[in-house]
Formats: structure tokens, sequence, C-alpha cells
């Protein structure tokens, strides 16, 4: 190919240069895969890490922050879910690591880790910090959601800025689009517009609400852009390393529908629903029912058990029959919440109940494998929550008890399809991933050039006779 074309080429090609720095502090205790991937983003300088539950990324994230508070001589905040905050600070403590709790937004006092919870963020100034850490960072996948827009703002005069999560879904290109534009790449809608097209028809089946599939010869491109600023795994072999050590316990998801008396207004038999609404009208009147069959199952397993429900009611009679238990519920202060979530964390409380949308993120409940759950259509709530405790580090065999009645039989099929659908499509992520990264590889020459020695720079400095 001619070199020129092949330079015209290149410039055309969105790749993002390093912005970052040589990691100046790596702890020994640090897996090689967890040790490549903070490397990676600290010489990246903004980059996202997209990680399955229990693969240490709360370590990586604070092995980032520190070196970025060294780098700069100045503060770093790292932004967590509630509750996990406290968590951070414990793992910090463990691997020598100075961190510390603020959330009233006062102004750092010392060059070190603050950590913070999203609801408070909005209260900090970020001239006052070097760079930022995001840790469950799916927080701010939705595009027109607020707390995207703070997150978003806040990060947009820091340097160094690292997204942690888990594994993000291989189709959810909001949430790819959404953690671009906080790093500070291509925007959201400036994604859509390089790498999709928007499809009119009714019967196309793309991705998202309006619906967008890939341009033509646009897939490998996007992937290896994205690529320049994220990775991605589900174990520690999808980046070619050795698995020993993280490989996940049984897992056993038993159904149980429940029968009520109770029927749809204007039905004489209990069939599946068919919609949302019917739906909700089914929960609704198989609430004390399905209940009663959480409480006999948690008092049949004399251990730990974490139970989600999806509406207040069902919290409210949970916590009455289930012996042992306390409820986190959205009435509560943020510091209540935070108490009582770390009161089950440390084994202080035997069953907790609550909502996905509260407690489904972030927390390490590996002294936990007894998981009941009244699901919904959600696929990432249902993941995040049996992840809680079906993750690496898990020793025992995890136990998940999912309670629907008559009516709502077609939400396991629904989450059964999506889970397929998730494992088929991650695949094809590490593939593109794969491939993304041996490229990027190629273009970097690890060999010094050697320069001859007629051409020196006396040499360059006479002009050519002809």
């Amino acid at each position: 190919m001619n070199p020129k074309y092949k330079k015209f080429l290149s410039d055309k090609t969105k790749r993002n240069k390093e912005q970052g720095f040589e990691p100046v502090f790596m702890p020994d205790c640090l897996f090689d895969f967890q040790k490549m991937l903070v490397e990676w983003a600290v010489r990246n300088g903004r980059a996202a890490l997209f990680e399955d539950c229990g693969l240490g990324k709360t370590v990586q994230q604070l092995t980032f922050a520190e070196n970025v508070v060294r780098h700069t001589n100045k503060p770093v905040i790292l932004v967590t879910p509630l509750a996990v905050g406290a968590q951070t600070v414990l793992e910090a403590e463990k691997f020598g690591i100075s961190a510390e709790r603020n959330r009233d937004g006062r102004s750092p006092t010392e060059k070190k880790i603050y950590v913070t919870n999203y609801e408070q963020l909005h209260k900090f100034n970020p001239s006052d910090f070097g760079g930022i850490v995001c840790d469950e960072s799916s927080a701010i996948k939705n595009f027109k959601g607020e707390r995207k827009e703070v997150v978003t703002e806040f990060c947009r005069t820091l340097k160094y800025r690292l997204l942690c999560t888990a594994t993000a879904a291989p189709n959810d290109y909001w949430e790819l689009g959404t953690s671009s534009e906080a790093l500070g790449y291509l925007g959201f809608r400036d994604m859509l517009t390089a790498f999709f097209k928007q499809e009119t028809s009714k019967d196309f089946r793309g991705w998202g609400r309006t619906k967008y599939r890939f341009k033509g010869h646009a897939e490998e491109p996007f992937w290896r852009w994205v690529c320049g600023w994220s990775r991605s795994c589900k174990r520690p072999s999808d980046l070619g390393f050795d698995d020993k050590g993280f490989q996940l316990p049984d897992l056993t998801q038993t159904e149980y529908v429940v029968k009520t008396e109770k029927t749809r207004d204007g039905m004489l038999f209990a069939l599946p629903a068919t919609n949302l609404n019917e739906q909700r009208q089914e929960r609704r009147n198989s609430i004390v029912e399905r209940c009663d069959k959480a409480a006999e199952i948690a008092h049949s397993k004399d251990d730990y058990s974490v139970i989600w429900c999806e509406l207040n009611d069902e919290g409210d009679i949970l916590e009455k029959v289930i012996k042992d238990s306390i409820q986190v519920k959205g009435g509560m202060s943020d510091e209540q919440k935070e108490e009582s979530l770390i009161a089950f964390s440390n084994g202080e409380v035997k069953r907790l109940i609550t909502k996905p949308k509260i407690g489904a993120w972030g927390l390490n409940w590996q002294h936990c494998n007894n998981v009941i759950s009244f699901p919904s259509h959600s696929f990432e709530s249902h993941y995040q929550a049996v992840r809680r405790c079906w993750r690496f580090g898990q020793k025992r065999p995890v136990n998940v008890s999912l309670i629907v009645n008559e009516g709502e039989i077609g939400v396991i099929k629904n989450l059964e399809r999506k889970s397929l659908q998730c494992e088929n499509m991650f695949e094809s992520l590490v593939k593109h991933m794969g491939k993304a990264i041996q490229i990027e590889s190629e273009l970097k020459f690890k060999k010094k050039e050697v320069v001859p020695k007629w051409l020196n720079e006396t040499s360059l400095n006479h002009s050519p006779t002809c």
C-alpha cells in the first residue's frame, strides 16, 4: 500500500491518543490482568473498565486514583452508589491507600482520595481535584438523565477520569455513548452520527426506542474506537490471562408460581398478562400469596438471605412476615439506608428486604448465598441483584428463588430470553475487542529505530549537492 495513502487512512480512524502518564504506584497484591488494566488506564488518562462482578474493580479504581493523586499532587474524588462508599474506604485501608468519606461537599484539605456518593456530587467543586473515578458508572447510562448531566459536567474540566462498572451489555450503545461523552471523547449524538443510521421501517428490529443500525462497514471501526478508551471482560481469559482463582460456584435457580383466587378485572380465570398494565394488576392481586411464599423460603434456609421486591406494599408485608429481617426503603434518609445496608454486609442482620434500584449495585455480599426475588422485566436489575451474591469470591453454591403468580409467567420467559441474548452478544463483543486490541498493539512499534551514522544532525545541516 502507498505509504501516503496508508497515512491518510490512519489519520481518518477515530483512535484516541494516550493522555495519561506512566504509573508511579502499583500494589503487589494485584493479579496480572488487574495490573495490566490499571497500567493501561493510567497511561490512557481517561478510560472505562467494564468488568464483571468480583474481578476487583474497587482495588483497580483505588490504584488509578492513587496514581493521579501522586502525579498531580491534588486530591481525587471517587463517586460510588449509596453504601458502597464505606466499603471502598475499608478496601483502601486494606491496600495501604489513604481514602476518606466526604458527603457534605466541604473542600478537601489533604492530597488523598475523597469518597462520596452520586447524590452528593453536585456539592463539590471540580477545580479542587486532579481527577475523578466513577464506580458503577452505569448510573449515567440514561442520556437524558439528571445524574448523567451532573457527572458529565463535573468531569468536563478534569484531565484524568475513570469509569468502572460491571460489563456493559454489548448492544447497550446508549451506555457506551454516555460513557464516551463523560470521558470527553465523542458525545452521545456524535457517536450516533459517526457509526449508526436510523431506520424508519416498522418491521426493522434494531436497538433503542428509535431504531438504529450500524452504517455499512461501520461495525469494526466502532469497536476499534470503543477499544481506544475502554476494556471489557467477564473473566481474565477474555484478556489472555489464566482464570485460576476466578471460578464461579454453582447457581441453582428455582421458579415458584403461586395461585391467587383474585383475578384481573373482567377475568374469570388467571391468564398470563399481555401488557405492563395487566402485569401490575396481577402483581398487586397476589401480594399476600407471594410474600407468604417468600417468607416460607427464607425461613427454610437458616442462613443469610436477601429478598428483592418491587412495590412498597411488598416490602412492608415482607418485613412483618419474615423473622430477623430489616427493610431498606425509599422513605428512609441516605444515612439510614447506608446504616442498614452496612449492617447486612457486616453480618449483623440475617435477612435484608429492599428494591434492586436501592441496593443492587456495587455491594459485595459473598457471605450470603440465598436470593429471593419478585422479578420484573428488567434484565439489568435481575442480573445485578443476583450478582451481589453470585460473584467471584463466593465459596458456596448460590440459590435463587423467583416468585411470580400465574399471570406473570411471561416475565421469567422474558428474562431467560434476555439472558441468552446477552451471552451471545457478549461473545461477539469479546471477538471485536480482541481484534481491536490486536490491531492497536500492531500499531505500536516496540523496537527503537536505528539511524545510519551518515544520517545525523551534522549531515542534515548541510545542503544536498546535485
